[in-house]
């Protein structure tokens, strides 16, 4: 009757309690408070679903508030010996034994139950359509145990693990990378045969741009293994690297050191030869990592941590590299706000938006597009503005890396170089959006970009014109990504001028857009490219995945010793960051 019974137990009429009758089998539960009436009801009613709403956000393994208390997201039948509960609800009879007690005699009789926080609307959200749309919200009661670790264990192994790999020496981390590089060209036939398998299932389904990114060749195999071994040289002067030191007073020594962020969450799409990469910085700058793939690159990716884990073993840090291979939402996997430290996505402008949006407690680095543009001066060469533009646009279209935006100075049009611009463009079978101005000097001009600020990732890309190397700046800052931003001109002056007004995170002269990367950068490999102001900028290799601590050795040191009336004065000299340690304690 589309009537939904809204029941409190003072309203109820039942039959007096059976003592001790509660989960023994018997077919009846004694209605003692809302919760038990509430699971009478829905196994009586034969509901699918019965959602308990607490004052908190469901079942924790100890009173929520102490010390290492957890939210337990899937709570078995099995597993009632590992929970210590507290005092009662604060608005109500019972408390959440009663709660669990209830559950449990639900879910016996075929109803599933969860348990979440219905007291603020404002900071939980719509509870109720959240969790009927399987969202991961409170605590969810099953009957059937998975088979693997859920994600919160994954990430406690990785960070106990992660760890143990930063404290390694650095010949040993370097020696994990190596031999990951080895594996993959060792295991280069199967890699390449669990590829075929994501390529067929995927060939009918994902756009051309997006199956580039998902194939694996044996040239990239190579490329990727080359990439990991630079990566292992980077390794060996990472952690532990001693940035600042300063003698702050007679035999008080302060020392800024590079450590790991922490542990990683890199979220990929269909790249999956993302997954080594990462992995092997991660693996670098001692941090543990949580990898989550695209389900299209499933057989690849499984492989691909197969051969890192096998790689972590000869050190005994098997467990540092996890693959999420559950079915975790992005936003559930953000919600980790006490676990993880850093979430890197890798993927569509769209996904980055999600994960930004999602990721309320935790650091994003990465760019949610990847607008690039490309300036032609008055004074560019006709022979590099052709080999520029090609490369930037036609080298791989679907990287963020290519160019989306061709800029031409006013004075350009209709000159030998314009046309020839043009004629390059349709033998590529580059599709040309005109922007607003460039389609008014024109009779007959092609299509009329939609907007100007477009990621295409194809072969297609917006032209535009302008009147100055400043107009040009003021519509990459106005348009742009500040991702990568290129102009070509043989005016020094100019190029200079260009270089040091335009704010992007990479700014070139003369070059192809596509220079933007970790590899080519030399930086061995990136986990990504970060328009972010703070922390990492650019391409972000082994450097971007370090931060640093503050290692201060006294000997017996007080504030009190350097007031008016103490005996030490501060000297805060700066030492040698090279100058060792031992030794150089003062002894006079």
């Amino acid at each position: 009757m589309n009537i939904v019974p809204i029941i409190n137990t003072n309203d109820a009429v039942v039959p007096p309690p059976e003592p001790n009758s509660d989960l023994q089998g018997v077919n009846v539960i004694s209605i003692k408070d809302n919760d038990s009436l509430a699971a009478r009801l829905a196994v009586e009613m034969k509901a699918d679903l019965l959602i308990a709403l607490s004052d908190v956000e469901g079942l924790y393994n100890s009173p929520p508030g102490t010390d290492d208390a957890k939210l337990i997201d899937i709570f078995y039948p099995g597993d009632q010996q590992s929970i210590t509960y507290g005092t009662k609800s604060r608005v109500g009879i019972g408390g959440m034994e009663a709660k669990v007690k209830a559950a449990l005699w639900a879910l016996q009789g075929g109803t599933s139950v969860v348990i979440a926080n219905g007291t603020h609307p404002k900071v939980t959200g719509h509870v109720i359509t959240d969790i009927v749309e399987g969202k991961k919200v409170g605590t969810f009661f099953s009957e059937v145990k998975p088979a693997g670790p859920t994600v919160e264990q994954q990430t406690e192994m990785s960070r106990h693990s992660g760890r143990t790999l930063a404290s390694l020496d650095p010949d040993k981390r370097s020696e994990i990378i190596c031999h990951l590089a080895d594996l993959l060209t060792e295991k280069r036939d199967e890699i390449l045969a669990a590829n075929k398998m994501d390529m067929d299932l995927a060939v009918s389904q994902l756009p051309p741009a997006m199956l580039k990114r998902l194939s694996l060749s044996t040239s990239k195999l190579n490329s990727l293994a080359i990439g990991l071994r630079q990566i292992a040289v980077a390794a060996q002067d990472s952690v532990g690297r001693v940035l600042r030191r300063t003698r702050v007073a007679h035999n008080l020594e302060l020392e800024q050191i590079t450590v790991p962020i922490g542990v990683l969450l890199v979220i990929f799409e269909a790249r999956p030869d993302c997954l080594p990469q990462v992995s092997a910085l991660a693996i670098a700058s001692g941090n543990a990592l949580l990898l989550k793939g695209g389900k299209e690159a499933t057989n690849t990716n499984r492989i691909l941590h197969q051969l890192t884990q096998d790689a972590l073993t000869m050190h005994g840090v098997r467990e540092a590299v996890q693959l999420v291979s559950t079915r975790e939402e992005v936003e559930d996997l953000c919600r980790l706000d006490k676990m993880i430290d850093l979430i890197i996505p890798r993927g569509s402008s769209q996904l980055v938006r999600e994960i930004q949006r999602a990721a309320k407690g935790i650091p994003v680095l990465g760019h949610s597009e990847g607008i690039c543009h490309v300036y032609v001066d008055a004074d560019a060469s006709v022979d590099k503005v052709i080999k520029i533009v090609r490369d930037s646009k036609c080298d791989y279209p679907a990287a963020c890396n290519a160019m989306e935006t061709l800029l031409i100075h006013r004075d350009i049009l209709r000159t030998p170089l314009f046309d020839q611009i043009i004629d390059m463009l349709r033998n590529e079978r580059v599709k040309i959006h005109a922007g607003p101005r460039f389609a008014s000097y024109l009779t007959f001009s092609p299509s009329e970009a939609k907007s100007l600020r477009t990621e295409y990732g194809d072969l297609e890309c917006c032209m535009e014109v302008v009147d100055s190397t400043e107009d040009a700046v003021d519509h990459i800052h106005k348009y742009g990504s500040s991702h990568t931003d290129v102009i070509v001109t043989e005016n020094e002056d100019t190029a200079e001028r260009f270089l040091q007004q335009l704010d992007s995170a990479c700014v070139f002269w003369n070059a192809s857009s596509r220079f933007a990367d970790g590899y080519r950068f030399g930086l061995g490999a990136e986990v990504g490219i970060s328009t972010a102001r703070i922390h990492a900028r650019g391409p972000v290799g082994l450097e971007g995945l370090l931060t640093t601590k503050w290692v201060l050795r006294g000997e017996g040191h007080t504030v009190a010793d350097f007031t008016e009336h103490g005996t030490m004065k501060y000297l805060h000299e700066n030492l040698p960051v090279s100058q060792p340690l031992t030794g150089q304690r003062d002894s006079n």
